[in-house]
């Protein structure tokens, strides 16, 4: 980063506009942290949520990786956005490189205007990443969005190369040398105080968790561990199409259990390690820190491996569409959510948010107005965080939507529904039933809110998709997309996993 490559600072801007450290982890469910997993050690992301505020119900996009982080960086939905599925890219013989969201407002590109300086450590995985993404000055980036954590596949100076180190600690490294050089252009004048936002993103708790791709010492930590607060059930019907990709987890929970909960060591240490270097250059108390996954995640949990591809049909578990979401505000900033302020430090919010608003909240926390855009779906859950008891009273609760291609769901207060375009309804009172053990969509005294639900949910998605990118009637397997759905021949002909082959 040099301030040749630094946006200008915009006119007006307020000298008093935080920076921001998002944490992006991939694959951790919302059952692996600390407060609800005993034995997972994450004691730096443990003492995060002591002093921030903890969301006990929030809600992904979609249950997959690259729909998920695109809707994050938009505020749109897949189904307005185009990404419906984990982008293969140019691992498969027939794809080559494409982009995905350069006609579409990003938050990176929002911010950066607004004269923010952004970087991006590790994982992207929305489009090719051989160069920085609109908005974007520092950049060290995953060539794929997942494999070895040893010898991981990344971009250096837009060639081809591996990363030697334990890939975790690489991403950490990448952002703490951009902190520092941030840091030092400041100081001697060059970055004019821009604030920074820094996207810093393990592909940590991603597979594989074999003992080959992480360092003996987190194994380590899970060797006598039996894991109590995993349940082991059996294997769910819908597992049969996609048992095979994780058959030694069946076959072995334990071992599968050591490698994700050492990886999420990894992301532990990564926070501790960016909390420290923030202290050190005097950035900590103007700097909001994010720490969220971009989906659920299973290990074993409703008797699935996996997220919303872990089964066909795709699901929509709260394993797979619950997130982990964190947000800490120093004391210095905490009067940017409104003049009713956070709640106290370790405070959980238990109102039902969702990933759409991350965009909206944080334009609204740095002061920036972003450019209208009426796919835009989120709006900010600032009020969410109020401690006024009559906005508190006066606020509607939020209705979440997700999608996975053909599989749409809406959770609205205690009820969940999922339509498919091609497979079975799903109607679950959460209240009753937060296991979603028993299906009610067949329960003819509930009619009435099944067909209320389903008109809910095809009237919103009705003004929140476009023709070209909607996903509902399209291919979309969990087996990947290699192109944009707007070069509808090729994606066509080059599915991996048709329709008719679905077991």
């Amino acid at each position: 980063m040099t301030s040749a490559q630094s946006p200008s600072p915009a006119p007006g801007r307020d000298v008093r506009q935080p920076s921001f450290l998002f944490i992006l982890t991939d694959d951790q469910g919302p059952w692996a942290v600390p407060w609800r997993m005993p034995e997972l050690q994450m004691p730096h992301l443990a003492q995060l949520a002591q002093e921030g505020v903890v969301f006990d119900s929030f809600y992904c996009a979609s249950p997959v990786c690259s729909p998920a982080r695109a809707s994050l960086l938009t505020g749109r939905m897949p189904s307005a956005h185009g990404i419906h599925d984990w982008l293969v890219g140019t691992e498969h013989p027939q794809a080559h490189p494409d982009t995905y969201l350069d006609d579409i407002t990003t938050l990176p590109a929002v911010l950066s205007g607004a004269g923010y300086v952004c970087a991006l450590s590790g994982k992207w995985h929305v489009g090719e990443s051989r160069q920085p993404a609109a908005g974007f000055s520092s950049w060290y980036a995953h060539r794929f969005g997942g494999g070895p954590y040893y010898e991981a596949p990344i971009w250096q100076e837009g060639r081809q190369a591996s990363e030697s180190e334990y890939f975790t600690h690489a991403v950490a490294q990448h952002a703490v040398e951009f902190l520092r050089t941030y840091a030092r252009e400041r100081d001697e004048g060059q970055a004019d105080h821009q604030p920074f936002y820094l996207q810093v993103c393990p592909t940590a708790p991603h597979t594989p968790w074999d003992k080959d791709n992480h360092p003996h010492e987190l194994l380590e930590l899970y060797e006598d561990c039996d894991f109590p607060s995993v349940p082991r059930e059996p294997a769910h019907p819908w597992t049969r199409a996609r048992k095979e990709d994780f058959a030694d987890s069946f076959a072995d929970p334990d071992q599968s259990l050591r490698g994700y909960c050492a990886s999420l060591s990894g992301v532990d240490r990564l926070v501790g390690r960016l909390r420290e270097e923030l202290e050190q250059l005097g950035l900590a108390e103007e700097t909001i820190i994010l720490y969220m996954s971009d989906n659920g995640f299973a290990c074993g949990h409703h008797g699935i491996w996996g997220k919303g591809n872990g089964t066909y049909p795709l699901n929509m578990w709260e394993s797979s569409v619950a997130v982990p979401f964190v947000m800490y505000v120093p004391e210095g900033l905490r009067d940017r959510v409104g003049p009713a302020g956070l709640p106290g430090a370790g405070s959980h919010v238990t109102d039902n948010l969702s990933a759409l608003s991350f965009f909206p909240t944080v334009c609204e926390l740095a002061g920036v107005k972003a450019p209208a855009d009426p796919l835009r779906a989120g709006e900010s859950f600032l009020p969410w965080l109020s401690q006024d008891q009559h906005e508190r009273v006066a606020r509607q609760p939020v209705v979440v939507y997700d999608e996975y291609g053909g599989t749409r769901m809406i959770r609205d207060g205690r009820w969940k529904y999922v339509i498919r375009f091609d497979g079975p309804e799903e109607l679950y009172d959460l209240q009753q039933d937060p296991q979603e053990r028993h299906d009610l969509a067949q329960d003819d005294a509930l009619a009435a809110t099944r067909q209320r639900l389903r008109d809910h949910l095809e009237d919103w998605f009705s003004r929140h998709e476009t023709a070209w990118s909607r996903a509902y009637e399209q291919p979309v397997t969990g087996q990947g997309q290699i192109h944009p759905v707007w070069r509808r021949e090729e994606a066509e002909r080059y599915v991996p996993f048709a329709r008719e082959e679905r077991a």
